[in-house]
């Protein structure tokens, strides 16, 4: 008992004497840490003014997103005149067979679209 509280007493010493020294970081530690700091520090924002002489983005073109954009719309845009002129006439095999498919009422939301029908025909 008396070895761990020699130990004790010793490691307290030591404690003591390291709390005693307050060791000051030098000039050219603290130097390399500002450097580093002031490298790592964000940069603003470059000028969204193009040097080259060519005109920003109309604000339709930023809110469409460019050629790309609308491509996509127009896509998306052929795709829902295609699904909504089609129909899903089938709605009794989408629902899985939820739905009784003889008593669904089909409603006629396009009257005149035989006509258009009878004129793509006769065209080709």
């Amino acid at each position: 008992m008396t070895m761990r509280d020699e130990d004790e007493r010793e490691l307290e010493g030591l404690f003591r004497a390291a709390r005693a020294l307050s060791p000051a970081p030098s000039g050219a530690l603290m130097a390399r840490v500002l450097a580093d700091a002031e490298a790592a520090r964000p940069r603003p924002a470059p000028d969204p003014t193009p040097v080259s002489g060519v005109a920003a983005p109309s604000w339709i073109a930023q809110l469409l997103g460019g050629w790309r954009g609308l491509g996509g719309l127009a896509t998306a845009g052929a795709a829902g005149l295609w699904i909504g002129y089609a129909g899903l006439a089938d709605t009794a095999l989408m629902q899985g067979g939820l739905i009784d498919a003889e008593a669904a009422v089909t409603v006629d939301l396009m009257p005149s679209a035989e006509g258009v029908t009878l004129l793509a025909g006769a065209g080709g």
